[in-house]
């Protein structure tokens, strides 16, 4: 357990999110580390540049399989945390973070 409190990935932003088996996968985004480069917006149709705080914003925090591959497209371009990104893409099933993975086991690779 880390210092916050969160144990699993699946602990971060799930108390209101839908039913796992109609949308398994989820975006844990580090808002705090993003400077508005805009990789992730080029790539996802999930991901929107704001105008007025020149950061980018998923549109959809839970989404099912018809979007992973986009969304992971999106975690993989973003060149924050010296481009192992601050956006990572967690299947809920297993509890394992898909995108970007930088240490290739799984684990959750936020900064907390």
């Amino acid at each position: 357990m880390s210092d916050d409190g969160i144990q699993r990935a699946s602990d971060v932003g799930s108390s209101d999110a839908p039913p796992v088996e109609e949308k398994p996968y989820k975006i844990v985004f580090e808002a705090n580390k993003c400077f508005g480069a805009g990789k992730c917006a080029e790539v996802s149709a999930n991901w929107e540049m704001s105008i007025a705080s020149g950061m980018a914003q998923p549109t959809e925090y839970f989404f099912g399989e018809e979007d992973l591959e986009h969304n992971v497209r999106a975690a993989e371009v973003c060149p924050a945390k010296k481009d192992d990104g601050c956006i990572h893409v967690v299947d809920r099933r297993t509890d394992e973070e898909i995108a970007p993975d930088p240490h290739g086991d799984g684990t959750l690779s936020v900064d907390w």
